[in-house]
């Protein structure tokens, strides 16, 4: 059975090399993200593909910020095409304006707290408020949630505390910056392991390299998920990474 809380990350060039690759993959996986880096490679042609003709979920992942008069028509349009997750960033007038466009459709709204390829000195390079990563992930959760967001995109290092929030309750958490042990982390700063990620609070792991990398994609996503339902997954496994 394939087990919805791993979503692969399509992150490739065009809608003709993610199409193969979910293929590749199966029914070792039923949940797909799409991102910027394919919409103008056939990312929307390619989320209706897996969702209509092959019953996958899609996570369209856009990370939309402008104003809430433009927010609120992108998500109308987008909704249309009967997705299952849409990220925008976490300013509350822009959760606010997501949910608005979502109206009536079974889109979620998840806002983005603060990027997992970050740590505080690019923070300070942003010019973004002092503070701890995590303090500051958790407020903007808190704010979020209060907007109304559906979820909450955030690290495997801050889901617990996440969780933790009484705003939490029936939300979700997606996290990204998800490598199994002794993968590459990449641009990734703030990781964890999947049985990491989903002790610590996470209703969904994103990941990309460590699948359409594999020599075999399938036994990788396969993998994945057989560490999810691990042991290890329901108590955190602080110590997977050290060397």
């Amino acid at each position: 059975m394939t087990d919805d809380r791993l979503i692969v990350a399509l992150d490739m060039p065009d809608a003709v090399s993610g199409l193969k690759l979910a293929e590749s993959i199966g029914d070792a996986a039923g949940f797909y993200k799409i991102g910027l880096g394919m919409l103008t490679g056939g990312g929307l042609a390619l989320a209706n593909e897996l969702k209509q003709d092959h019953g996958k979920r899609i996570f369209l992942d856009m990370k939309l910020f402008d104003i809430s008069a433009t927010i609120e028509a992108a998500v109308r349009g987008l909704a249309r095409f009967d997705l299952d997750f849409l990220t925008v960033h976490g300013d509350p007038h822009v959760v606010r304006a997501a949910k608005e466009g979502a109206a009536g459709s079974n889109l979620n709204i998840l806002a983005v707290t603060i990027l997992t390829s970050l740590d505080r000195p690019d923070l300070d390079a942003c010019q973004i408020r002092d503070g701890t990563i995590p303090d500051l992930v958790v407020d903007r959760a808190a704010r979020a949630f209060e907007a109304g967001a559906d979820g909450i995109i955030a690290s495997p290092q801050e889901a617990s505390m996440i969780r933790a929030l009484p705003e939490a309750t029936d939300r979700l958490i997606v996290t990204p910056g998800v490598r199994p042990a002794g993968a590459a982390l990449g641009d990734q700063k703030r990781v964890a392991t999947p049985a990491e990620a989903i002790a610590e609070g996470a209703d969904h792991i994103v990941v990309g390299r460590p699948v359409w990398q594999a020599e075999d994609p399938r036994a990788a996503a396969q993998a994945i998920a057989a560490e999810m339902q691990s042991p290890q997954a329901r108590v955190p496994n602080r110590y997977s990474m050290l060397p």
